[in-house]
């Protein structure tokens, strides 16, 4: 089997093409949109582990389980 599996990586890899990336357009570079949520993006993060996984934790613990109706799937 591991011939097998190492045949098949070779010619997988043998027959990959190169990666390319879109042409840079600066026109398109400082939508004012795009530079909001790059500024915008930490603060979410922030929020995220400091708010909202304790209260996602803190709801799956019982007796607040039970209050806020949180099933397990």
């Amino acid at each position: 089997m591991k011939p097998t599996a190492f045949i098949c990586a070779l010619v997988l890899a043998s027959t990959a093409s190169a990666a390319s990336a879109d042409d840079h357009r600066s026109d398109r570079a400082g939508h004012p949109l795009k530079i909001i949520g790059v500024v915008l993006h930490p603060v979410g993060v922030v929020l995220d582990y400091a708010i909202f996984r304790p209260a996602h934790w803190l709801a799956n613990r019982e007796p607040v389980k039970t209050l806020t109706g949180h099933e397990e799937e």
